[in-house]
């Protein structure tokens, strides 16, 4: 049998962000059903900085059983070259058979976003129409696109390291999204305070959303920091919101915005309200007024590269 592999441009050609939005919404509610197996991820130190991981899953809902092999170098973008590099395979769980390989960089990106916006949808309040994007790399670009297809956007506030970084991003966007204000800015607190949905979309590894900078009735999606000694937000931001994830493995072994405030004693481990399936069911309650601040603390799921992997390969 010939081997049938997926390239990033033909992932990026056939997986739009609406399809994937569907997709990670199946995930969910399959989740909610007991038809997902999702294991915590298998990560090895390469050197410092660097790090090889292994993702596996069972999909019953689709037949079939994968991994997600991927490198997170940060060094990379010295090199022009995405910091997550992987692969996910897909195979039968009837006979065991490998049905195809697809690109795990461009699988990453999509459903990231598409996933954020799913928990936007269910967490955010209906009326939000501003949105701050701390950070301005490929994970920045895919949560403008999945968001603006959940909620009716009107002003985008950006915050890069530098100025002329977050003025390239504006610059970049505007053409695409002509409806749209966007507002780079000299400080991340410029461009937190007045935002509706906020996005930590950063390599960083201390926090860069603090939660004196945030209004009342926000909703936050924090995205970069995927290990137990990294985070994007600081303990007082996590305290005062209600706080939903992922996957309950993940967050309590992998989330250092979860762990730091908990082993900080400024959280007990009931501050962790729910999971995504949890929420997408209605077994948990979300908001119980427009004031709340809501946060979805993403680690990323094994299953949801997979379900994506295996769409494409049918296509």
């Amino acid at each position: 049998m010939e081997l049938k592999y997926l390239s990033e441009q033909q992932v990026n050609q056939l997986l739009d962000m609406k399809t994937c939005i569907g997709l990670m919404k199946d995930v969910f509610t399959a989740f909610a059903e007991g038809k997902m197996e999702n294991k915590l991820r298998s990560v090895f130190p390469v050197e410092a900085g660097k790090i090889f991981g292994i993702m596996p899953a069972v999909v019953p809902t689709e037949d079939v059983c994968g991994a997600k092999l991927i490198t997170v170098f940060h060094s990379n973008h010295e090199k022009g070259l995405p910091s997550h590099l992987g692969v996910v395979a897909v195979f039968s769980t009837e006979d065991g058979q490998l049905l195809g390989l697809c690109d795990g960089t461009a699988i990453t990106a999509i459903r990231t976003g598409a996933v954020s916006a799913v928990a936007t949808e269910l967490l955010s309040r209906k009326d939000s129409n501003t949105m701050c994007l701390i950070g301005g790399g490929v994970q920045a670009d895919m949560h403008l696109k999945a968001i603006t297809l959940v909620r009716d956007i009107k002003k985008v506030t950006v915050w890069c390291p530098t100025l002329a970084e977050s003025e390239r991003f504006c610059e970049s966007h505007k053409a695409q999204y002509p409806g749209i204000e966007f507002i780079p800015c000299e400080n991340c607190e410029d461009a937190v305070k007045d935002a509706d949905i906020i996005n930590t979309v950063t390599p960083s590894p201390v926090p860069v959303l603090f939660g004196k900078w945030v209004k009342k009735g926000a909703h936050i999606n924090a995205v970069g920091a995927c290990s137990k000694t990294t985070r994007e937000l600081d303990s007082e931001c996590v305290a005062k919101a209600k706080l939903f994830c992922d996957n309950y493995d993940s967050c309590r072994n992998e989330a250092g915005d979860y762990l730091f405030p908990l082993n900080e004693g400024v959280i007990k481990e009931s501050h962790l309200l729910g999971d995504l399936a949890e929420v997408i069911s209605g077994k948990v309650e979300t908001r119980t007024n427009e004031d709340d601040i809501t946060i979805f603390e993403s680690q990323g799921l094994a299953c949801e590269d997979v379900v994506c992997a295996a769409w494409l390969l049918k296509q």
